[in-house]
Protein backbone atom coordinates (compact mmCIF):
# COMPACT_ATOMS: atom_id res chain seq x y z
CA UNK A 1 0.00 0.00 0.00
CA UNK A 2 1.32 3.70 -0.65
CA UNK A 3 1.83 6.00 2.05
CA UNK A 4 -0.98 8.01 1.22
CA UNK A 5 -3.13 4.81 2.23
CA UNK A 6 -1.65 3.31 5.60
CA UNK A 7 -2.13 7.64 6.29
CA UNK A 8 -6.35 7.59 5.10
CA UNK A 9 -6.23 4.04 6.82
CA UNK A 10 -5.13 5.07 10.08
CA UNK A 11 -7.32 7.96 10.26
CA UNK A 12 -10.57 5.90 9.82
CA UNK A 13 -9.32 3.02 12.75
CA UNK A 14 -8.15 5.92 15.14
CA UNK A 15 -11.30 7.05 15.07
CA UNK A 16 -13.10 4.11 15.64
CA UNK A 17 -10.61 2.97 18.18
CA UNK A 18 -11.50 6.10 20.08
CA UNK A 19 -15.19 6.05 19.65
CA UNK A 20 -14.92 2.41 20.51
CA UNK A 21 -12.93 2.78 23.86
CA UNK A 22 -15.13 6.15 24.88
CA UNK A 23 -18.44 4.02 24.79
CA UNK A 24 -17.75 0.56 26.36
CA UNK A 25 -15.17 2.54 29.35
CA UNK A 26 -17.09 2.28 32.35
CA UNK A 27 -17.22 5.64 34.39
CA UNK A 28 -17.84 3.77 38.02
CA UNK A 29 -15.16 5.34 40.07
CA UNK A 30 -13.32 9.06 38.75
CA UNK A 31 -10.48 7.07 38.42
CA UNK A 32 -11.98 4.72 36.16
CA UNK A 33 -14.00 7.69 34.20
CA UNK A 34 -10.81 9.44 34.05
CA UNK A 35 -9.04 6.25 32.59
CA UNK A 36 -11.86 5.70 29.95
CA UNK A 37 -11.12 9.73 29.03
CA UNK A 38 -7.48 9.31 28.62
CA UNK A 39 -7.77 5.68 26.23
CA UNK A 40 -10.59 7.35 24.35
CA UNK A 41 -9.34 10.43 23.43
CA UNK A 42 -5.82 9.43 22.58
CA UNK A 43 -6.93 7.74 19.46
CA UNK A 44 -8.97 10.30 18.91
CA UNK A 45 -6.06 12.64 18.72
CA UNK A 46 -3.68 10.42 16.86
CA UNK A 47 -6.98 10.25 14.10
CA UNK A 48 -6.51 14.31 13.62
CA UNK A 49 -2.91 13.75 13.45
CA UNK A 50 -3.57 11.20 10.33
CA UNK A 51 -6.01 13.20 8.86
CA UNK A 52 -3.80 16.19 8.83
CA UNK A 53 -0.74 14.06 7.22
CA UNK A 54 -3.17 12.34 4.81
CA UNK A 55 -4.33 16.15 4.02
CA UNK A 56 -0.76 17.31 3.42
CA UNK A 57 -1.68 19.74 6.21
CA UNK A 58 1.40 17.22 8.34
CA UNK A 59 4.35 17.15 6.47
CA UNK A 60 6.82 19.58 4.98
CA UNK A 61 9.12 18.71 2.39
CA UNK A 62 12.57 19.62 3.95
CA UNK A 63 15.63 20.30 1.50
CA UNK A 64 18.83 18.34 1.56
CA UNK A 65 21.65 20.13 2.05
CA UNK A 66 24.07 17.21 0.76
CA UNK A 67 22.41 17.22 -2.52
CA UNK A 68 20.79 20.63 -3.42
CA UNK A 69 17.92 20.84 -5.06
CA UNK A 70 16.38 17.72 -3.44
CA UNK A 71 14.29 17.03 -0.46
CA UNK A 72 12.52 14.45 1.87
CA UNK A 73 9.17 14.60 3.08
CA UNK A 74 9.23 15.16 6.92
CA UNK A 75 5.95 14.29 8.81
CA UNK A 76 6.35 16.83 11.48
CA UNK A 77 2.09 15.99 12.79
CA UNK A 78 3.58 12.75 14.00
CA UNK A 79 5.50 14.65 16.80
CA UNK A 80 2.64 16.92 17.69
CA UNK A 81 0.53 13.87 18.12
CA UNK A 82 2.98 12.36 20.40
CA UNK A 83 3.67 15.21 22.65
CA UNK A 84 0.11 14.84 23.67
CA UNK A 85 -1.10 11.37 23.41
CA UNK A 86 2.36 10.10 25.24
CA UNK A 87 1.79 12.08 28.49
CA UNK A 88 -2.30 11.12 28.30
CA UNK A 89 -1.14 6.98 28.23
CA UNK A 90 1.50 8.44 31.27
CA UNK A 91 -1.03 9.83 33.16
CA UNK A 92 -3.46 6.74 32.64
CA UNK A 93 -0.40 4.58 33.56
CA UNK A 94 0.49 6.28 37.02
CA UNK A 95 -3.40 6.33 37.98
CA UNK A 96 -3.07 2.40 37.40
CA UNK A 97 -0.14 2.47 39.57
CA UNK A 98 -1.27 4.50 42.27
CA UNK A 99 -5.05 2.57 41.99
CA UNK A 100 -6.18 3.79 45.38
CA UNK A 101 -5.82 7.88 44.97
CA UNK A 102 -2.55 9.94 43.29
CA UNK A 103 0.14 10.18 45.05
CA UNK A 104 3.92 11.87 44.53
CA UNK A 105 2.91 14.51 41.96
CA UNK A 106 5.93 15.81 41.65
CA UNK A 107 6.96 12.19 40.60
CA UNK A 108 4.14 12.52 37.97
CA UNK A 109 5.14 15.77 37.37
CA UNK A 110 8.66 14.93 36.19
CA UNK A 111 7.68 11.84 34.46
CA UNK A 112 5.70 13.77 32.02
CA UNK A 113 8.04 16.94 31.66
CA UNK A 114 10.63 13.96 30.70
CA UNK A 115 8.29 12.73 27.95
CA UNK A 116 8.06 15.96 26.50
CA UNK A 117 11.50 16.27 26.32
CA UNK A 118 11.58 13.04 24.53
CA UNK A 119 9.56 13.94 22.00
CA UNK A 120 10.69 17.55 21.12
CA UNK A 121 14.22 16.58 21.19
CA UNK A 122 12.71 13.61 18.71
CA UNK A 123 11.44 16.20 16.92
CA UNK A 124 14.38 18.15 16.20
CA UNK A 125 15.91 14.68 15.28
CA UNK A 126 13.67 14.20 12.39
CA UNK A 127 13.88 17.74 11.35
CA UNK A 128 17.90 17.83 11.12
CA UNK A 129 19.57 17.09 8.23
CA UNK A 130 23.61 17.60 9.41
CA UNK A 131 24.81 14.20 10.54
CA UNK A 132 26.35 15.36 13.90
CA UNK A 133 23.19 17.42 14.92
CA UNK A 134 20.76 14.96 14.14
CA UNK A 135 22.46 12.31 16.35
CA UNK A 136 23.18 14.33 19.42
CA UNK A 137 19.51 15.21 19.62
CA UNK A 138 18.35 11.33 19.22
CA UNK A 139 20.94 10.97 21.84
CA UNK A 140 19.23 13.58 24.25
CA UNK A 141 16.03 12.05 23.16
CA UNK A 142 17.16 8.49 24.30
CA UNK A 143 18.28 9.64 27.74
CA UNK A 144 14.95 11.19 28.32
CA UNK A 145 13.29 8.21 27.03
CA UNK A 146 15.42 5.53 29.77
CA UNK A 147 14.21 8.79 32.52
CA UNK A 148 10.73 7.53 31.63
CA UNK A 149 11.78 4.27 31.86
CA UNK A 150 13.38 4.79 35.59
CA UNK A 151 10.34 6.40 36.95
CA UNK A 152 7.97 3.99 35.25
CA UNK A 153 10.12 0.54 36.99
CA UNK A 154 11.56 2.59 39.99
CA UNK A 155 9.18 5.34 42.23
CA UNK A 156 6.40 4.59 40.42
CA UNK A 157 6.45 0.58 40.82
CA UNK A 158 7.45 1.27 44.52
CA UNK A 159 4.09 3.08 44.84
CA UNK A 160 2.36 0.73 43.20
CA UNK A 161 3.57 -2.37 45.49
CA UNK A 162 1.45 -0.58 48.55
CA UNK A 163 -1.97 -1.47 46.30
CA UNK A 164 -3.97 -4.34 46.62
CA UNK A 165 -2.14 -7.80 44.63
CA UNK A 166 -4.90 -7.01 41.57
CA UNK A 167 -3.56 -3.61 41.26
CA UNK A 168 0.19 -4.31 41.51
CA UNK A 169 -0.42 -7.47 38.86
CA UNK A 170 -2.56 -4.65 36.43
CA UNK A 171 0.11 -2.49 36.75
CA UNK A 172 2.97 -4.49 35.44
CA UNK A 173 1.05 -5.77 32.64
CA UNK A 174 0.61 -2.66 31.36
CA UNK A 175 3.90 -1.41 32.18
CA UNK A 176 5.67 -3.95 30.60
CA UNK A 177 3.21 -3.56 26.93
CA UNK A 178 4.04 -0.12 26.97
CA UNK A 179 7.84 -0.55 27.55
CA UNK A 180 7.85 -3.04 24.84
CA UNK A 181 5.81 -1.20 22.27
CA UNK A 182 7.44 2.33 23.24
CA UNK A 183 11.04 0.38 22.65
CA UNK A 184 9.94 0.08 19.37
CA UNK A 185 9.53 3.73 18.18
CA UNK A 186 13.33 4.74 18.16
CA UNK A 187 14.13 1.99 16.39
CA UNK A 188 11.49 2.78 13.14
CA UNK A 189 12.74 6.77 13.75
CA UNK A 190 16.60 5.73 13.49
CA UNK A 191 15.86 3.88 10.36
CA UNK A 192 13.35 5.18 8.43
CA UNK A 193 14.15 8.22 6.20
CA UNK A 194 14.46 10.59 9.35
CA UNK A 195 17.34 8.89 10.53
CA UNK A 196 19.51 6.22 8.12
CA UNK A 197 16.95 6.09 5.47
CA UNK A 198 17.21 2.31 5.66
CA UNK A 199 13.72 2.08 4.98
CA UNK A 200 11.83 3.61 2.59
CA UNK A 201 9.41 6.72 3.42
CA UNK A 202 6.29 4.41 2.42
CA UNK A 203 8.03 1.25 5.01
CA UNK A 204 8.49 4.05 7.68
CA UNK A 205 4.82 5.27 7.76
CA UNK A 206 3.35 2.00 7.43
CA UNK A 207 5.24 0.73 10.28
CA UNK A 208 5.02 3.74 12.57
CA UNK A 209 1.16 3.68 11.36
CA UNK A 210 0.66 -0.05 12.37
CA UNK A 211 3.04 0.56 16.40
CA UNK A 212 0.17 3.50 16.61
CA UNK A 213 -2.53 1.07 16.04
CA UNK A 214 -1.40 -1.17 18.42
CA UNK A 215 0.17 1.27 21.48
CA UNK A 216 -3.09 3.57 21.42
CA UNK A 217 -5.89 1.32 20.34
CA UNK A 218 -5.58 -2.39 20.85
CA UNK A 219 -3.48 -1.24 23.77
CA UNK A 220 -6.50 1.26 25.03
CA UNK A 221 -9.44 -1.70 24.35
CA UNK A 222 -7.20 -3.88 26.88
CA UNK A 223 -6.11 -1.78 29.50
CA UNK A 224 -9.70 -0.13 29.81
CA UNK A 225 -11.31 -3.87 29.94
CA UNK A 226 -8.61 -4.48 32.56
CA UNK A 227 -9.13 -1.52 34.49
CA UNK A 228 -12.92 -2.41 34.56
CA UNK A 229 -12.11 -6.00 36.15
CA UNK A 230 -10.24 -4.08 38.68
CA UNK A 231 -12.81 -2.29 39.92
CA UNK A 232 -15.06 -5.03 39.45
CA UNK A 233 -12.98 -6.60 42.15
CA UNK A 234 -13.21 -3.15 44.40
CA UNK A 235 -16.68 -2.53 44.54
CA UNK A 236 -17.18 -6.51 45.22
CA UNK A 237 -14.76 -6.04 48.28
CA UNK A 238 -16.47 -2.39 49.51
CA UNK A 239 -20.09 -4.70 49.32
CA UNK A 240 -18.60 -8.08 51.17
CA UNK A 241 -20.36 -8.05 54.47
CA UNK A 242 -18.05 -7.53 57.49
CA UNK A 243 -17.43 -11.50 59.17
CA UNK A 244 -19.39 -11.47 62.28
CA UNK A 245 -17.63 -11.47 65.92
CA UNK A 246 -18.06 -14.26 68.27
CA UNK A 247 -19.18 -14.29 71.43
CA UNK A 248 -16.70 -15.47 74.27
Amino acid sequence: MSSQTWLWLNTALMTAGGLLILVIGKRRTPSEQSHTIFHGIVPIIAACSYFAMACGQGSIILPLHAAPGTGRLFYFARYIDWSVTTPLLLLALSGTAMHSGTRRNGMVAGLLLADVLMIATSLFFGASDTAWIKWTWFGISCVAFLFVYYVIWVPMLQENRRETPEAQGDYTRNASILTVLWLIYPVILALSTDGLSVISSTAGVALIAIIDFVSKVVYGLYTTASTAKLVDHDLQSSQAPAPRSVAA
